[in-house]
This record gives structure tokens, C-alpha cells and sequence, in this order.
């Protein structure tokens, strides 16, 4: 009888609790203690996106070198440019060198991206948590910055030799017959750049398209991360496609500003025939152009660099999400919640 009575459990009164309430309200305490691991987004997301926005704003890009490297009796307007292309080459004359953009997209901006995030991943990796979200610290903006320029920089040079088919191919139907070079595609601009010009050509303005990849990548990448990272803060937005596209405008404006110099010095560089010098080419075109010539194409810049931004995000942003949803990470990315 008193072996039985040893077996039965002890009743629980309304003033004790058991020992596996107690374990998982403790559990529930320290959870806002357990940092959270970063996502690790693949490599490739970053040329992905940029690529699909490359095929929308393509003819946007087009126009925006033509009016760079225009001579004589172009058009000196966008809408005049456009209507120019449109009247000479057709439809299909707006997506011209597109094979070159794209392959572009595939080299330079996979880089950047991939080692911008990678560089963003590590650092998280190794930073303290947010008290109030129990997520890794942000990186401050200088440091975003800084990882963003390294990024750009080596993009720069991995994509260089496409960006340099890119502006030729988007310049070429603007010459003079007997001054065009015909690539059918970027495969075969790539040989016959190696072949007639040697393999220093892909090299071909790699200086001027290095400090723009860091200055775009900088102004583009990092300003996005801060804005979005503001809205959500201060202006009690969510994380959301308004939020995204919010975001992506505010970045393709900086980015647009901060570029516009650069990119008219390597547009130059890059669609010249001649060995002319950086310096040569600046004193030329200060002495026709004035200091004007450092914005000039901003505003049809910024309507290819704004939309181009808007649409690589919001791409983005969507394969992130749709990778944490395959992977059963979407809760990873809201704030652990103490429920005790």
C-alpha cells in the first residue's frame, strides 16, 4: 500500500507550478537574449535583379550615352533622342547593345552585390545585438560606405571589359558608317576586341569605371540600406514594397548626383578611337563644354538610374523574400518577442 501511494503523484495546488512551466517560462525570458543569426543570401541575387532591371530601362540607358557622345546635329534632348533612334533604327534600335548590358549586369553587378553582402554578413556576424530588436547591430553608415566602395571598386574591374562593349554597342548605330564597328552580339565584340586591339582593350578606361563603380556603388547600395533603415525607424514604416520602393527612389537620386561626373568621363573614354589621355580629354572638354559638362545628361541620368534602382531593389527584395520563404526563415527576420 504504501509502494502504491509512492507512485501517485503529487497534486498540484493554484499556488505551485511544475518544473516543466518553470523550464519553458525560462526558456521564454532569456529568448530576447539569443541573437539571431543573419540571414546568408546566395551570391548571385544581386546580378539577378540587376539584370531583369536591366531589361526594363535599357532604352533609357541607350538614350543616356547617346546624349553623352553626341556630335554635330544630334538631337541634344532625351525625348529628341529617343524619337531619333525610333526614326532611324526602329524598335528594336532601343534595345540595342543589350547582350552587352546584360553580360555587364552578369559580372559587375553579381560582384559588387555579392561582396557588398558577404562584407555586411560578416560584419554582423561579428557585432553586438540591438537591445530593442535582438538582431545584430546595423553598421554605422561611414562603414557601409567604405564596404560598399571596396565592392564597387572590384566590380568595376571584373566588369569592365563588358562596359566597354555595352557603351560601344549603345554608341555605334550614332556614327558615321565607316566609323562603326558592327559587334552582332557581346560574344563577338569580346573576341574581336582581343583580336584587333589586343587584350588591353578590355582594360580600356578600367580608372574613370573603377571610382564610378565605388561611387555608385556607395551612393546606390549603401544610401538604400540607411533610407530603408531610417523609414523603418523614424517614419514607423514597414518592411514593405512601400518602404522598398520608397527607398530605391531616394537612392537612385544620390546615386544619380554623385555618378553623373564620373560617368561622363568614362562614356568618353570608353567610346573614343583613339589612345587620348584622361587629361587630354578633360582639357577638351572643359574648353568646349565648360563646367557644365559635369552634369551633363543628369536629368535623363537619373530618369535611367532612378527607375533602374526602383526596379533592382524591389527585384531584389523579392528574392529575398521568396528564399526565406523556401527556407523557412521568414520569421528570422522579425524581433524575438518575450511572451513571458
Amino acid at each position: 500500500m504504501d509502494a502504491k501511494n509512492s507512485s501517485v503523484p503529487t497534486p498540484v495546488g493554484p499556488g505551485t507550478e511544475t518544473t516543466s512551466k518553470r523550464d519553458t517560462s525560462n526558456k521564454m525570458s532569456l529568448s530576447p537574449q539569443v541573437k539571431q543569426k543573419p540571414i546568408h543570401y546566395p551570391f548571385w541575387f544581386g546580378g539577378s535583379a540587376s539584370s531583369m532591371a536591366a531589361c526594363v530601362t535599357h532604352p533609357l540607358d541607350l538614350v543616356k550615352v547617346r546624349l553623352q557622345t553626341r556630335s554635330g546635329s544630334m538631337p541634344t534632348t532625351m525625348s529628341g533622342t529617343f524619337l531619333h533612334i525610333l526614326r532611324n533604327n526602329g524598335l528594336t534600335g532601343l534595345y540595342s547593345g543589350l547582350s552587352a548590358s546584360l553580360l555587364r549586369q552578369i559580372t559587375y553587378s553579381t560582384t559588387r552585390f555579392g561582396i557588398y553582402e558577404e562584407l555586411k554578413s560578416q560584419l554582423a556576424a561579428r557585432s553586438g545585438v540591438d537591445p530593442v530588436t535582438q538582431k545584430p547591430k546595423p553598421p554605422s553608415l561611414p562603414m557601409l560606405i567604405a564596404m560598399a566602395s571596396v565592392s564597387g571598386t572590384i566590380g568595376g574591374i571584373a566588369g569592365n571589359a563588358a562596359d566597354v562593349l555595352n557603351v560601344r554597342m549603345q554608341h555605334d548605330a550614332s556614327l558615321p558608317e565607316h566609323k562603326r564597328r558592327n559587334y552582332r552580339h557581346a560574344g563577338d565584340g569580346l573576341v574581336r576586341m582581343i583580336r584587333e586591339e589586343g587584350v588591353g582593350a578590355l582594360f580600356r578606361g578600367v580608372g574613370p569605371n573603377s571610382l564610378r563603380a565605388a561611387a555608385m556603388t556607395a551612393s546606390q547600395l549603401a544610401s538604400y540600406d540607411i533610407f530603408k533603415r531610417t523609414l523603418i525607424k523614424v517614419a514607423k514604416m514597414e518592411d514593405n514594397l512601400a518602404t522598398h520602393f520608397s527607398s530605391s527612389f531616394l537612392a537612385g537620386v544620390v546615386a544619380a548626383t554623385v555618378t553623373s561626373p564620373i560617368d561622363v568621363i568614362k562614356t568618353r573614354v570608353m567610346s573614343a578611337h583613339g589612345n587620348q589621355g584622361l587629361g587630354q580629354l578633360l582639357g577638351e572638354i572643359y574648353a568646349k563644354e565648360g563646367m557644365g559638362w559635369m552634369f551633363r545628361g543628369w536629368v535623363p541620368s537619373f530618369l535611367r538610374l532612378g527607375p533602374q534602382t526602383i526596379c533592382t531593389f524591389l527585384f531584389l527584395e523579392s528574392h529575398r523574400k521568396f528564399y526565406r520563404r523556401v527556407k523557412g526563415l521568414e520569421e528570422e527576420e522579425l524581433p524575438a518577442v518575450n511572451k513571458s
